[in-house]
């Protein structure tokens, strides 16, 4: 059986993860990695500290989970190489890397590109998507979504935090997922007001928190709080409806710091007036097991396939996402990026 050649751009946490889904794939082998930063001794397979090397290779897809500054050249140079892309989240550092990254897809129309925004396929979101689209509880009228964590350890020296690699704090490295997941539910707003700050984390140049109050031109309202100062790990996704409303809390992952995940559902009651009644009753639903990264590469894998095509976490999300993600940077007149 003639199988996938794949190589991945950046073998840490993360390349390992993907690598792992890899695995459940027969017709795909791992041919190379490449990391500056990583012990790559216990690998089976090619090895690189340069991943312009790897791309030497003759290779059918590439998996890029590298600091954010490198992903837009990798990826326009692998499409261009003739190689299909899977890449971590965010698209780069800034819009011009993604909208670089649009072009190369652009102009090499035969390559599938696929971006890891793997909340899209956690148990609690698509199950509450699927409630939206059947439109039993009406229209979306506001949402509400907080994502922070603790920082972390050492997290005035993670490379998330040197602005030169990431473009950004808290905001692009997490708050990127909750702002996705606001498109995948009512899509993307044009209004933004914000306040960007560091309250804790004085000794690193970029956002430790960011609050953000978005409208889309439906009149939806989104508000998002996105931190690393959040001392209790915490996902948290409210959407009020018209006739009810769909409460996600907690997401599982690797860590597991932000479990159990749950969706509550609620239909309002009326009173004698027709009035809604407050507290009406509800229904939860705990998940147990986190397949996303699974299943984003089951959908990416398809593709290369012929079987199917990409979905989720296309170039049209990542840009959208990215371009919110300014938006809310830009708003705060008080917010000055920091400069490499």
């Amino acid at each position: 059986m003639s199988k996938f050649k794949f190589g991945i751009v950046g073998y840490g946490k993360m390349g390992r993860i993907r690598h792992n889904t890899l695995l459940d794939h027969a017709d795909t082998t791992l041919v190379a990695a490449s990391d500056p930063y990583s012990d790559l001794s216990d690998c089976d397979f090619q090895t690189f500290r340069d991943w312009k090397d790897m791309l030497e290779l003759d290779l059918d897809a590439v998996i890029v989970c590298s600091t954010n500054e490198q992903i837009p050249d990798a990826i326009c140079t692998a499409l261009d190489k003739g190689m299909h892309v899977f890449s971590e989240k965010p698209p780069g550092r800034n819009v011009a890397d993604i909208e670089a990254i649009c072009a190369a897809e652009a102009r090499n129309p035969g390559k599938h590109l696929k971006f890891g925004f793997n909340h899209r396929y956690h148990a609690s979101v698509m199950e509450a998507r699927k409630i939206i689209e059947t439109g039993e509880l009406g229209e979306i009228l506001w949402l509400r979504g907080v994502y922070g964590k603790a920082g972390g350890s050492n997290y005035e020296k993670q490379w998330r935090n040197e602005f030169s690699k990431s473009g950004g704090g808290i905001l692009i490295d997490q708050g990127i997922h909750m702002i996705d997941l606001f498109h995948y539910m009512c899509g993307e707003f044009e209004d933004v007001v914000s306040m960007i700050g560091k309250s804790y984390w004085k000794n690193v140049a970029v956002e430790d928190n960011a609050f953000a109050i978005m409208r889309n031109n439906a009149g939806q309202m989104a508000s998002l709080h996105s931190s690393a100062t959040q001392w209790r790990h915490t996902f948290k996704l409210e959407i009020m409806m018209e006739k009810g409303f769909l409460d996600l809390s907690g997401i599982l992952s690797n860590s597991m710091s932000y479990a159990p995940e749950k969706l509550i559902v609620s239909t309002v009651e009326l009173d004698s007036t027709g009035c809604p009644k407050e507290n009406p009753s509800e229904t939860t639903t705990t998940f147990n097991g986190d397949k996303s990264w699974e299943m984003e590469m089951d959908e990416f894998m398809s593709a290369l396939r012929g079987e199917g095509e990409i979905h989720t976490g296309t170039s049209a999300h990542a840009l959208a996402a990215m371009k919110a993600v300014h938006r809310v940077y830009d708003a705060d007149p008080k917010w000055t990026m920091p400069t490499e």
